[in-house]
C-alpha cells in the first residue's frame, strides 16, 4: 500500500526538531493558518515573526494540540507531539494567565513536573529542589516563596520560563516572552534562550518587536496566514520579505528597514 507524502503514518527525519505539513487551521469559515509547510532545524533560536492576526500565537497552539487542526499533521523529532510531550516546554503568553491565583513562584514551577509523576504521588522535596534549580537559572531563587500575584510582570514571566526548564526540555516554545517587560528582563531572558540554543536545544519564538530581531535570532519564519518565507536569518530577513510579510504596515518597515544594518534585497 502506498502512502502520500502527507500521510501521518510516513516516518519523518527525527533530526529535524519541527515539521509541519499542510498544516490548516480554521475558526469557523476563516482560516487562521492556511497550508503551512515548514521544517524548524535542531539547535536553532527561531523566531516566528508576522503581522498582528498573522496565526502566529495559532501556530504555537496547534503544535502543542491546544486547537484543533483542519487538516495536515505535525512531527517533533519525527514524532506526534503525544510521543514528544516530555521533550516538549512552553512558556504561554503572560496575558493568558490568571496571576491572581494563591500560589507561591516555586509550586508554579513545580507544576511543570506533574506530567513526570505517577497519578497517586504528589510532589516531594525531589520535585521542589528541582524547582529551585530551575528558579535559580532565571535568578529568581530569592523569591521562590513569593505569591506570583506580587511579582512584577518581568518576575512573572521569569517563573513561567522555569517552569518549562524544570522539564529538561529538548525543544522550547514561547509566546511572546519579551512582551510588557522591562530591558533589563528581556535581556536576561535572551541571554537564558540563548545559553539553552548553545547547549543544543531548539528555542522558536512568538517574537514581535522587529528592532531585535537581526540581534536575538539565527533562524526565521515569516508567517502571514501562510509562510512567506523560512530559514537562515541571513538568507530570509530582507526587506522585500519584509513587505511581503506585512504588506501596507509603511510606518513599521520604514522603521526596521532604516535602522544600522538594515536589511536588504540581497
Amino acid at each position: 500500500m502506498s502512502h502520500s507524502p502527507s500521510d501521518p503514518d510516513v516516518h519523518h527525519d527525527p533530526s529535524i526538531a519541527l515539521h509541519l505539513e499542510d498544516l490548516t487551521v480554521s475558526y469557523g469559515e476563516r482560516p487562521a493558518l492556511w497550508d503551512i509547510d515548514l521544517d524548524v532545524p535542531a539547535g536553532v533560536m527561531a523566531g516566528i515573526i508576522g503581522p498582528n492576526g498573522a496565526g502566529k500565537s495559532t501556530l504555537i497552539k496547534a503544535i502543542l494540540g491546544l486547537v484543533p487542526v483542519s487538516a495536515g499533521h505535525i512531527r517533533l523529532f519525527g514524532e506526534p507531539y503525544g510521543q514528544q510531550r516530555r521533550r516538549v516546554g512552553y512558556v504561554p503568553q503572560r496575558s493568558s494567565v490568571d496571576w491572581e491565583f494563591p500560589t507561591t513562584a516555586v509550586d508554579v514551577v513545580t507544576m511543570g513536573l506533574y506530567g513526570q509523576l505517577s497519578w497517586w504521588r504528589w510532589p516531594g522535596r525531589g520535585e521542589r529542589d528541582q524547582a529551585l534549580r530551575a528558579l535559580e537559572q532565571v535568578s529568581m531563587e530569592s523569591l521562590a516563596d513569593r505569591q506570583i500575584s506580587e511579582l512584577s510582570g518581568g518576575q512573572q514571566q521569569r517563573v513561567f520560563i522555569a517552569r518549562a526548564l524544570v522539564q529538561n526540555p529538548d525543544i522550547l516554545l514561547l509566546d511572546e516572552p519579551m512582551a510588557g517587560v522591562d530591558a533589563t528582563t528581556e535581556r536576561q531572558i535572551i541571554d537564558l534562550l540563548r545559553r539553552l540554543r548553545d547547549d543544543g536545544r531548539t528555542v522558536i519564538v512568538v517574537h514581535h518587536d522587529l528592532q531585535t530581531v537581526q540581534r536575538y535570532f539565527d533562524w526565521l519564519a515569516f508567517l502571514n496566514v501562510r509562510i512567506i518565507a523560512a530559514g537562515a536569518l541571513e538568507h530570509v530577513y530582507t526587506a522585500n520579505n519584509l513587505r511581503r510579510a506585512y504588506g501596507g504596515q509603511v510606518a513599521l518597515l520604514d522603521e526596521a528597514q532604516n535602522r544600522p544594518n538594515a536589511p536588504s534585497d540581497a
